[in-house]
């Protein structure tokens, strides 16, 4: 289990690394660093109390991205998100894992995009029914998705997984959960992470001799250049 995840994570620094040799093309989002250029690289986030969007915008800042976020088109309530009533909105999406709600508007340029961080608030231990939507109305062939959640607790379990069953296209990695709300630093941390990895990678150029540890620190500190 710890191999997969440590060949998730090479994947997904590559994933940084190949974007970063591609041309800057028109968007939002800004370059910092050894960011990923502008256009190549886009976070797409369903928020509905602002952590996962803290998180997203980070996310975006930090790598060159662009941003799409997915809003509904009738907009959640403080009632409809009452989870703890049986009859809202957001409870009975989950009773009903066949509804998609509708958003408005769509990412630009869908097909420019090589590297798409999906972002969403963790429900039940699953991703909202509209990140669903999102994720069958779009095909990711071409395309390597890193899912992020942000929750008070939960991890991100299996949501990962099951929306990429969902897309049935592209390549997804293992992503992250941020737990507490997706603060600021353990965004960067994550994402540093990536790039510090990344780099590693490159000068060693053998993936045969990096070591297997348990956490995403020590799998940067263990690897051998």
């Amino acid at each position: 289990m710890w191999k997969k995840a440590v060949m998730g994570m090479a994947v997904a620094a590559a994933a940084l690394t190949m974007s970063a040799c591609g041309g800057a093309s028109q968007g939002s989002g800004s370059s910092s660093g050894t960011a990923v250029p502008q256009g190549k690289s886009i976070v797409v986030y369903y928020s509905a109390s602002g952590h996962t969007k803290q998180a997203a915008e980070t996310i975006a800042k930090e790598t060159g991205s662009d941003l799409f976020a997915i809003t509904p088109k009738v907009p959640y309530t403080e009632a409809d998100l009452d989870y703890n009533n049986s009859s809202s909105r957001v409870s009975m999406e989950h009773k009903d894992s066949s509804i998609r709600p509708e958003y408005t508007g769509d990412a630009a340029n869908w097909d420019d995009y090589r590297v798409v961080y999906l972002g969403y608030p963790i429900w039940w231990g699953e991703a909202p029914a509209i990140v669903y939507t999102f994720t069958e109305h779009h095909s990711f062939e071409g395309k390597t998705v890193i899912p992020f959640a942000t929750s008070y607790s939960s991890p991100l379990g299996d949501s990962g997984e099951n929306l990429a069953r969902a897309a049935k296209t592209g390549t997804w990695l293992p992503g992250e959960c941020f737990t507490g709300g997706g603060k600021t630093d353990d965004v960067l941390g994550w994402i540093h992470s990536l790039k510090k990895f990344s780099t590693l990678i490159s000068q060693s150029g053998e993936m045969q001799r990096i070591k297997f540890f348990k956490t995403q620190r020590e799998i940067v500190e263990g690897l051998c250049i």
